[in-house]
């Protein structure tokens, strides 16, 4: 219970920094947002009502969509984090002062901010935009991947947004959102930066041994099998932090330079013995 309040509140958070970054850096500046946010600022601009309640009623067909695709817990955490940026972007614009300055920093520094609040509540388990469920549904239904049916959807978007703060703020708009879509990524997936190597090699013994004398890192071995040759390999499966990259790659270069390498990014690591030991 304690941990679905923590996390309930970092989505409250996240929606009240998005909030911050909307109604003090980004619109002032004639910058819109992606998505139902953005929607929801160009019907504000045109017809006058508060930007929360627009983003509170545009985002109720999208939540009903959550609910029924991903389940009731990112239903209710949504519903919590929409609400808190509905109530968010009402206190900032009363409250906040404007900041202003040149344009394009403006625009990276309001990416910036709501990627990061977006990214936090979606780690949390809520969204603050509605127009990701829409296309993971469509892309069930066409012939299309996810990221090529948000793209073409805040496409359509941005030229709407076009008619009210012109071309340039569009084009602004793009940037910040895509800005915020890398932070939302990086803030959602984490920092740690970790990365799995898998290494077939002639030399499994030595080299496991190497990695753990001269990166502290212990590894696993998986019974491999090559499907043209029939021979058995002990593929070594290895986890480390970004930084250990080049020295790893160094490692296996010095000791067989023909090993097979892939190497995946890795959201997260728990448990196991991932802390590293001490090198001397």
């Amino acid at each position: 219970m304690a941990r679905k309040v923590l996390r309930g509140l970092m989505v409250v958070i996240g929606a009240f920094i998005t909030s911050y970054g909307l109604e003090a850096v980004l619109i002032p500046n004639n910058v819109s947002d992606g998505g139902v946010t953005g929607l929801s600022i160009v019907g504000s601009e045109l017809i006058g009502l508060p930007l929360g309640l627009l983003i509170a009623v545009l985002n109720i067909p999208f939540i009903f969509l959550g609910y029924k695709q991903i389940g009731k817990s990112f239903a209710i955490f949504s519903v919590l984090g929409i609400a808190s940026l509905a109530v968010g972007t009402a206190v900032m614009h009363e409250l906040t002062p404007i900041i202003e300055g040149d344009t394009l920093l403006i625009t990276v520094v309001g990416g910036i901010i709501i990627g990061f609040g977006m990214g936090l509540a979606l780690r949390n388990g809520g969204a603050l935009d509605g127009i990701d469920m829409l296309a993971v549904l469509l892309s069930r239904k066409l012939p299309f991947g996810t990221s090529d049916l948000i793209l073409f959807l805040n496409t359509f978007v941005f030229i709407v947004v076009s008619t009210i703060f012109g071309l340039q703020g569009a084009i602004l708009s793009g940037i910040a959102y895509f800005i915020a879509s890398k932070v939302i990524h990086i803030v959602e997936e984490g920092l740690s930066g970790a990365k799995t190597f898998k290494i077939i090699t002639k030399h499994p013994e030595v080299m496991v041994e190497t990695i753990r004398d001269r990166l502290g890192r212990g590894a696993t071995y998986n019974l491999v099998e090559g499907s043209y040759s029939n021979e058995q390999f002990k593929e070594i499966t290895c986890v480390i932090n970004r930084l250990e990259e080049s020295k790893m790659k160094e490692i296996i270069h010095e000791l067989d330079p023909s090993a097979f390498v892939m190497v995946y990014d890795v959201a997260e690591v728990k448990g196991g013995n991932f802390k590293k030991k001490d090198i001397h």
